[in-house]
């Protein structure tokens, strides 16, 4: 196995939708691209996607962007997601928004969907106040309809102005059993990666069909209502993605 990049090949501005099947082919729905709330910048390292927030407005469609990018036809036993996130100097973290993860299953399971086991799962990182954070993870055996949050240490919090790089790793569950695993590490610049969710008891699926299959690339504001909408322009950059195949 080795590590499989999404290569962001320029140029630097809007990042229309053409650009963005080139570049993440076969995604069904494109949240935020259409809207031009996604665009290529340069920084430091090369080249990013930045995605603008808008003030007032929650979810992928109205305020971020979201799509899902299959990466295997098969349902695979482990997948594992790099890239870096950058929070903008003065983001608006407000009470807590969404940031990419891996998912698996026909059914992109998101927003309150019910997790049987036998549609799929998702598992996703949150930023929340005060750059606090957590894993937040549809599973079957989650206490409440919408997702199981498990936080980061007390200690944490995303900075703003300053790459973060972000390593997510999930292995599936034996059918029948809770032994699936859920490992989220964090790296701060010139530290090393900490552990800040390890979880060795999941159940992702009920059913041998469904696996690791695809990156959900979903950034936005919210929560349900509009106590979570950021109150002024603010910004995220996302870079370095890298899947291992």
């Amino acid at each position: 196995m080795d590590w499989q990049p999404v290569v962001l090949a320029g140029p630097a501005g809007p990042y229309g939708v053409a650009e963005w099947k080139r570049e993440w082919p076969g995604c069904t729905f494109e949240d935020g691209v259409t809207e031009g709330r996604v665009s290529l910048v340069s920084q430091e390292g090369g080249l990013a996607l930045r995605v603008a927030y808008a003030p007032g407005e929650i979810g992928p469609d109205r305020g971020g962007a979201g799509w899902r990018w299959k990466f295997s036809k098969k349902p695979k036993p482990k997948a594992e997601l790099r890239y870096t996130v950058m929070f903008e100097e003065g983001f608006d973290f407000v009470k807590g928004g969404k940031l990419p993860g891996l998912c698996g299953g026909p059914k992109t399971i998101t927003g309150g969907d019910k997790c049987t086991g036998f549609e799929g799962w998702s598992a996703r990182l949150m930023w929340r106040s005060e750059g606090r954070g957590q894993a937040y993870v549809y599973h079957p055996n989650q206490p409440s309809k919408y997702g199981d949050e498990f936080d980061f240490p007390s200690d944490f919090r995303f900075p703003t102005g300053m790459p973060v790089k972000v390593h997510l790793s999930v292995v599936i569950n034996t059918i029948g059993q809770r032994d699936g695993k859920l490992r989220i590490g964090i790296t701060l610049p010139q530290q090393a990666e900490r552990v800040m969710v390890e979880k060795l008891d999941m159940e992702w699926t009920k059913t041998a069909e469904i696996g690791a299959d695809s990156i959900l690339f979903n950034t936005f504001h919210g929560g349900s209502d509009s106590t979570w909408a950021p109150s002024r322009p603010c910004a995220a950059r996302f870079s370095e993605f890298s899947f291992l195949r």
